[in-house]
């Protein structure tokens, strides 16, 4: 095989809401993650991440004083970012994606100025990246909508969340241009039809088609989308800017053509986000979905020549795991990255129930690829674990290793088979709180933070076995995987 490319970017991911902290700290405002509770009873479900969320309940969240919100402290690397970015450098990271958060920028998310101490503490941030060569890769808008807006115009539904976007975006961009490169519109942007709350402050009061609103809310997106490629390529020349998708891969449970068909159609409800930011129109298959539903997407004239023209320069993506597309719905179900599957008999499973796929990362990057004929970049891989510290400190991984070995070595294979793959941030380089659960004992890290899922511990740092194992990956640049 022939390897990797020498500007292959090799790194680390993570998100402001997972791992920042200094909550409401500098003039912070609220965002949708500031609400997130953590259960110790099992956690959290998917199901109740999905479900509609209402005014009362974020109200609630706001106003309670029990309960436990680990996202609003995350593992403080707002206070701690030295010392991170320094363990991301010994590790010879070429690239580390991180998020900015909207309200640390506008705290209500449409304030005509931004908040210079927000801005301020980013700069620090890239600086700190710069001085070890390490590229900052800046996702714009990840599961941290501002609750102002939330509040003011139910989000992402109305259009008017689009000027406030590219107002917010702009402003990074001016700030940023001479140390930011590679950028990211919006994380998973197919959640949205998934949940309006999370990533698009959407309220369920008198929502009566919550799937009307989380559509119409993804056209704003849309839209606020290529509105930022655009702007991205007039102020920073030089950079590239891409979107991500949660990407989805469902195999035929059978060789029956309709569970081939069910395929198809997982692929079209998947990637109808993609499609329309990397090909710059709505594709036709969406058309039946919509009328089935009863959507109607409302457009603006010159909406359609918006997208066509921001477009984005190279798709990246989360992979985690495979799933299975049936037409039948019995049969034994597992847990996964925002769906749950049936199980796979061919595959294994991590702690929490998803499987562990990476041929499927291969098919994936096939898949993606003959679509669009555009550089990708994997943004999101990793295994969700529970880790032991032993009796001297240490941390011994080798599950996580396995698995990231077993993967990497199937990106080698694309990238020989043709595939143009830009980079690797496998997630949650170093632990941090989870997205959907809350918790802190579903760890990816190869870097241990002591802090428990109720935030009690120390915040020490420790190297763990994979560590020195993703340091020896990316020092032979993915040559030596033993």
């Amino acid at each position: 095989m022939s390897g990797f490319p020498q500007n292959f970017l090799w790194g680390g991911a993570t998100a402001a809401n997972q791992f920042e902290g200094a909550f409401l700290e500098d003039g912070k405002g609220w965002s949708t993650a500031d609400t997130a509770r953590f259960i110790k009873e099992n956690g959290i479900s998917m199901a109740e991440l999905l479900k509609p969320t209402t005014k009362a309940d974020v109200e609630f969240a706001m106003n309670d004083k029990e309960g436990v919100y680990p996202k609003r402290h995350g593992i403080d690397f707002y206070h701690r970012y030295k010392e991170d970015i320094a363990l991301f450098a010994e590790m010879g990271f070429k690239t580390f994606r991180l998020s900015i958060s909207w309200p640390r920028i506008f705290p209500n998310g449409d304030e005509l100025e931004p908040n210079e101490a927000g801005l301020a503490f980013y700069d620090a941030v890239f600086d700190e990246c710069l001085k070890y060569d390490i590229e900052p890769l800046v996702t714009i808008s990840h599961y941290e909508f501002p609750l102002g807006l939330a509040f003011k115009q139910n989000g992402w539904e109305s259009r008017e969340t689009i000027e406030a976007f590219e107002r917010y975006a702009r402003v990074l961009f001016n700030r940023y241009k001479d140390k930011v490169k590679y950028w990211l519109t919006f994380n998973e942007i197919n959640i949205i039809g998934m949940t309006g709350y999370l990533s698009g402050g959407i309220l369920a009061d008198g929502e009566k088609n919550m799937l009307q609103a989380q559509y119409q809310a993804a056209h704003h997106q849309f839209i606020a989308s290529a509105l930022a490629v655009k702007a991205c390529h007039e102020i920073i020349p030089d950079a590239q800017i891409g979107c991500m998708l949660a990407r989805m891969e469902a195999y035929p449970e059978t060789c029956n053509p309709l569970d081939v068909m069910e395929s198809v159609n997982s692929d079209h409800n998947n990637l109808f986000y993609s499609d329309v930011q990397i090909r710059g129109y709505y594709p036709s298959y969406m058309n039946k979905f919509f009328r089935d539903h009863n959507i109607t997407i409302k457009k603006e004239a010159g909406d359609d020549q918006i997208l066509r023209e921001g477009t984005v320069d190279f798709m990246s993506f989360s992979y985690y795991m495979s799933s299975i597309a049936s037409h039948k719905k019995d049969g034994d179900t597992t847990s996964g990255n925002l769906l749950s599957s049936k199980k796979n008999p061919y595959l294994e499973a991590s702690d929490w129930g998803w499987q562990i796929d990476p041929v499927g990362l291969r098919v994936t990057l096939h898949k993606l690829y003959d679509r669009y004929q555009v550089p990708l970049f994997i943004v999101e891989n990793g295994l969700g674990a529970k880790d032991v510290v032993e009796a001297d400190g240490s941390i011994h991984d080798s599950y996580r290793i396995d698995y990231l070995r077993s993967h990497i070595e199937q990106m080698e294979q694309a990238i020989d088979e043709g595939v143009d793959l830009m980079g690797y941030t496998p997630w949650g380089c170093i632990d941090l709180v989870s997205a959907s659960t809350s918790e802190m004992s579903k760890r990816y890290g190869f870097i241990y933070v002591d802090l428990d899922d109720e935030g009690k511990g120390s915040l020490d740092r420790s190297r763990k076995d994979s560590f020195y194992w993703y340091k020896k990956v990316i020092e032979t640049n993915g040559a030596d995987l033993d």
